[in-house]
């Protein structure tokens, strides 16, 4: 898939038909074909000249492998793979990645979190730290969140915040979180400041 999305980004790039930056960013968005809602705002671009700056090149690299393993695992579980760029965001794909709060592994996760979605976590070990246990344990958690929501951008939100959090937002927007509709953005001003940014990343 990825090669079919730079082959046709190349093209775009070449066609020289777009006249400003934003058009090329929402040309190539349209390009990719995926269930995840895509949403183009200064968030947004914001997000993407972020992860252009060299400083990320030799952190990309780690993509080549650990997305095939990440990948494999979202299409078993059936969801979009598109989603494995949240382990980028966690943890720069950092499988001894450590927060000062207590997350860890290439997820970032909590411990209790970890321990719900069947990771063992004790003296002698931590599955957090094992990337492929806790990319299955990632994709039961995105599930159940899509799941709650009906709604992907949500289960990102869900992922960064809480699902605790991300009804609070739809409760102050109006919303019931039992029958919401709405997506992120509709919510957007209620959620935790980091929350808001982590999305759009």
């Amino acid at each position: 898939y990825f090669a079919d999305f730079k082959d046709y980004s190349d093209a775009i790039t070449a066609s020289g038909a777009y006249d400003n930056t934003d058009s090329l960013y929402i040309a190539r968005m349209q390009g990719i074909m995926t269930p995840v809602p895509l949403t183009y705002n200064r968030e947004v671009r914001s997000a993407i000249e972020r992860f252009c700056s060299p400083n990320y090149a030799n952190t990309f690299s780690y993509a080549y492998y650990y997305f095939p393993m990440i990948e494999a695992e979202f299409i078993k579980a059936g969801i979009p793979i598109e989603l494995r760029t949240l382990a980028f965001v966690e943890s720069g794909l950092n499988p001894l990645a450590r927060s000062k709060a207590g997350a860890a592994g290439i997820w970032q996760f909590m411990p209790e979190t970890g321990r719900n979605y069947g990771l063992e976590i004790n003296s002698l070990v931590d599955e957090r730290c094992n990337p492929l246990l806790a990319t299955r344990a990632a994709a039961k958690y995105l599930k159940s969140m899509y799941e709650q929501y009906g709604d992907w951008t949500l289960a990102i939100a869900s992922y960064n915040c809480g699902p605790g959090n991300v009804n609070k937002a739809i409760i102050r927007a109006g919303g019931d979180p039992k029958k919401y509709t709405g997506s992120f953005w509709d919510v957007y001003a209620g959620l935790p400041r980091e929350t808001r940014s982590y999305v759009p990343l």
